[in-house]
């Protein structure tokens, strides 16, 4: 069964709901980024979601255009491409530049969707992370909106969004936005079921994409939480499937999209063997008691600062 799609408020070409994540950390090496890609786009994989800071967008482009020569896809139009606005290029004269700066790392006259990747934003480009407090400032949520909306109106984003919002920054954006926010990417997984902010985006019409569905497991934020949850791997050993395809399929039937993030030939096959079948009411009741805890914390990333603290408090 292939990749089912969803249209996206403001956008002409459905969006696949599963795609190939390239977040690494420690980064990982380009070569590797394009041989996943091409792997991905082998196996059916339409969708390929990357952002500036991720160092992933020129081997993307690579491999696209690798992908094309080698006939796999006739065209780049037959992909959706997903990438994102850093912190450092999040003050509104710098948005339309970064975006046309990511176009050309991906070697493309257009992406499917932008996001601003986080709600604040750095004076300077950091280097490293934690930063020190005088760097972080708060975004400017109603300038950073409107060099988003000129992205979309100059054709550079097909769609535009937001990544890590709470219900109480997607309210702040809303109350003035010409063009609302099509997708919140946010971190949602059977350990971090996120009702309140789906609930808030169901009823705005913003459509959720998860990362971290697997729990971010190699990554200097997650852990083994949801691979080793004895719920989740009681019900793969009933169900003759893997415990990373019972966490992707709980986050299917939340009505999102997701972002898996593998660069392994065999999971990224494995983690689209979720469409033809699902959960039973029973299991899914199992799974909704699954104790919840937030996996990424900015102050963990950027400090323990004022206004990361605030980030991190609000829902």
């Amino acid at each position: 069964m292939g990749i089912p799609s969803e249209k996206l408020r403001g956008c002409e070409k459905a969006m696949p709901l599963m795609s190939l994540g390239t977040a690494t950390y420690p980064l990982a090496e380009p070569e590797t980024v394009k041989a996943a890609i091409l792997e991905a786009i082998k196996a059916g994989y339409r969708h390929f979601d990357t952002a500036f800071a991720y160092r992933s967008e020129q081997p993307l482009g690579e491999a696209v255009a690798e992908a094309t020569r080698l006939g796999l896809i006739k065209s780049r139009d037959e992909l959706f491409i997903t990438t994102k606005l850093w912190v450092s290029f999040a003050e509104p004269s710098q948005i339309v530049p970064a975006c046309k700066m990511s176009l050309q790392n991906l070697q493309m006259e257009y992406v499917d969707l932008y996001l601003i990747h986080q709600p604040l934003r750095l004076t300077e480009m950091n280097k490293q992370i934690p930063v020190d407090a005088e760097i972080i400032r708060p975004l400017d949520v109603k300038g950073a909106w409107e060099g988003m909306e000129e992205c979309k109106n100059l054709g550079l984003a097909k769609a535009i969004g937001v990544s890590n919002f709470s219900c109480k920054k997607l309210e702040q954006l809303l109350s003035t936005a010409k063009i609302p926010p099509a997708v919140n990417q946010v971190e949602l997984n059977p350990a971090w079921q996120q009702k309140v902010l789906m609930d808030y985006c169901r009823e705005k019409g913003i459509h959720i994409t998860a990362y971290s569905p697997l729990g971010g497991s190699n990554t200097h934020f997650g852990d083994n939480r949801i691979l080793e949850s004895d719920v989740l791997t009681d019900i793969a050993r009933a169900r003759g499937k893997t415990t990373a395809q019972v966490a992707l399929r709980w986050v299917h039937e939340q009505g999102v999209s997701i972002a898996a993030k593998s660069f392994n030939k065999e999971r990224i096959k494995e983690n689209i063997g979720i469409f033809d079948w699902a959960l039973t009411p029973h299991e899914l009741e199992k799974i909704s008691k699954i104790p919840q805890r937030k996996g990424v914390i900015l102050a963990e990333i950027w400090g323990p600062h004022d206004l990361i603290l605030e980030l991190d408090a609000e829902v």
